[in-house]
C-alpha cells in the first residue's frame, strides 16, 4: 500500500555541531592530515541524525557530505548536469564530485560512500576510498550549513559510466580539459579541483622547480 506524501517521516541527515567541526568560518579545501583526522573523529563522536528541513536553516550545525573525486591515474571523472534536473541553478554545471547527504541507513561516511557509488555509477568494482580533505564555504547560506569530507579513488583503467544518464553525462578527462570548464563548475568542485591538482603536482616526482604554495591548503579564513 502506498503511503501518502503527507504521512512520510521527514528525511533525517547526519549533522555535527559546528563548534566541534568548524569552530571558525573559512572557505576552501583543507588537506592538513591532523585537522582531517580530528574532524572525522568529531563527526564519529558527535554526529547525529536530524530532520533535514530544520538543519537547512540552522548554521550551528553542519550537514556532513562525503564527496568522492574519482581519478583514473592523472585523469578526472568529469560530469555535466543536464537540464532534466530539478534545480535550474545546476543545469549545465560541471562537477568532479560524487556525494550526497547521509541518512540513518548509511550509518556512517563509509556506508554513504558505498551507497552513492552504487546509485550514481555503473562499475563492476568498488575501489578503496581514501579521505584527503575537508570542503567548506561559509560565504553562502547553503555552504554555511554543509561540510564536505573529500575522498579520492582510482579506477585504475577500469570502465566507469553514469547510471542516470538523463540527469548527468560523464567521462574521464585530462587536467587541462577540466581546467577549461572551471568557470562553469559547481563551487565545491572548483575548490576541490584547485586543491587536488596542486596536491598532485606536489606529490609528483620533481623534474623542475615547484611554484610557491603548491600542495598547501587552499583555505581563506573569513
Amino acid at each position: 500500500m502506498s503511503v501518502p506524501d503527507g504521512s512520510r517521516p521527514p528525511e533525517r541527515v547526519l549533522v555535527v555541531p559546528r563548534a566541534v567541526a568548524v569552530p571558525e568560518p573559512w572557505r576552501g579545501m583543507l588537506t592538513d592530515r591532523g585537522t582531517l583526522t580530528a574532524t572525522m573523529a568529531a563527526i564519529a563522536a558527535h554526529g547525529r541524525f536530524a530532520p533535514r528541513a530544520e538543519m537547512e536553516d540552522d548554521p550551528t550545525f553542519k550537514q556532513v557530505i562525503p564527496y568522492l573525486v574519482l581519478r583514473d591515474g592523472e585523469r578526472w571523472f568529469l560530469m555535466r548536469r543536464t537540464r532534466a534536473g530539478g534545480d535550474v541553478r545546476l543545469h549545465d554545471r560541471w562537477s568532479i564530485g560524487i556525494g550526497g547527504h547521509l541518512n540513518p541507513g548509511d550509518r556512517d561516511l563509509a556506508g554513504g560512500l558505498n551507497r552513492e557509488w552504487a546509485e550514481e555509477l555503473v562499475a563492476e568494482f568498488v575501489p578503496p576510498f581514501r579521505p584527503v580533505g575537508l570542503l567548506n564555504d561559509d560565504e553562502t547560506a547553503v555552504g554555511a550549513v554543509h561540510l564536505g569530507v573529500v575522498y579520492v579513488a582510482d579506477a585504475a583503467g577500469r570502465p566507469v559510466a553514469i547510471r542516470e544518464t538523463d540527469k548527468l553525462s560523464g567521462s574521464f578527462a585530462t587536467t587541462p580539459e577540466v581546467a577549461a570548464v572551471r568557470d562553469r563548475m559547481e563551487s565545491w568542485s572548483d575548490l576541490a579541483f584547485e586543491a587536488l591538482a596542486e596536491l598532485s603536482l606536489a606529490e609528483a616526482p620533481v623534474t623542475g622547480r615547484r611554484s610557491a604554495g603548491s600542495g598547501e591548503d587552499r583555505v581563506v579564513p573569513l
